[in-house]
């Protein structure tokens, strides 16, 4: 009894083992697959971070490059603009100056006949004036006139120099000046001090200053002065050549009937 409860309690305790063994199989073949399973998730997921990680950095390069482009686009913009403004005011100037061209002959056509009328002009004012330096203002006008008919001085150039002639004639109406010439009086030729006074009056004086005569516009001829007048007249030209001391001196003129 106690032989048959010992080979029970044996074969029991053999039976236990083997069932706990068994046990003990079948509870680890699920853990190593729990393992494998999660091993798998990290490695996968290790790999879609790589992935995100990958598309995020692309991203950021086409974030970047697309800014890049933007502001190169923006700029190229700017220029363009930039440009065609300056095309636009070519375009402007282009069209002023067809337009002056357009306009030259018409101006041409009215400033030829013009500047041969100012030529004109100034020969009778010459002609007329008091006769001072009348070989060079003769010789300016004559000048000027075969100026006007040669095709190698440009018309701009033609005007200029009538222009310049006018100022010097003005300029004549506000100077003294002495030259020294002949002055013919009753056949003979005496040497002289021209000295004229502006263009008020046109005095000589003989080179001894014992003799003084005064143009007469209206005769066209020369009054003799007065002897009590040829200290002034003397004064006056020596001021006239910076000699002496600007000062008052008084002469005889023209009355205002035979200046007009």
């Amino acid at each position: 009894m106690s032989k048959v409860s010992n080979k029970t309690k044996i074969a029991t305790a053999l039976v236990g083992a083997l069932a706990l063994a068994g046990s003990n199989l079948v509870i680890a073949d699920p853990l190593s697959d729990v393992q494998k399973a999660d091993a798998k998730i990290h490695a996968e997921a290790a790999t879609s971070q790589n992935k995100v990680d990958k598309y995020f950095d692309q991203a950021q390069d086409m974030v970047f490059e697309y800014g890049s482009v933007a502001d190169e686009r923006e700029s190229l913009k700017s220029y363009n603009d930039y440009v065609a403004g300056l095309v636009a005011d070519q375009e402007a100037t282009m069209k002023s100056i067809q337009g002056d061209i357009n306009g030259v002959d018409t101006l041409r056509q009215g400033v030829v006949p013009l500047m041969f009328k100012m030529v004109d002009a100034l020969e009778q004012f010459v002609a007329l004036d008091l006769p001072f330096n009348k070989e060079v203002r003769i010789g300016r006008v004559e000048n000027l006139k075969t100026l006007l008919n040669s095709a190698e001085v440009t018309l701009a150039e033609k005007y200029r120099l009538i222009l310049d002639a006018y100022s010097i004639e003005r300029e004549y109406g506000a100077t003294l000046s002495v030259k020294t010439g002949k002055l013919e009086l009753n056949g003979k030729e005496v040497l002289v001090d021209f000295f004229n006074f502006g263009r008020v009056s046109l005095y000589a004086m003989s080179l001894d200053q014992r003799s003084a005569w005064m143009f007469n516009n209206d005769t066209k001829g020369w009054d003799k002065l007065e002897d009590s007048t040829l200290r002034e007249i003397t004064k006056g030209i020596r001021i006239a050549r910076k000699q002496g001391a600007p000062d008052l001196f008084a002469l005889p003129i023209p009355a205002a009937e035979a200046a007009q």
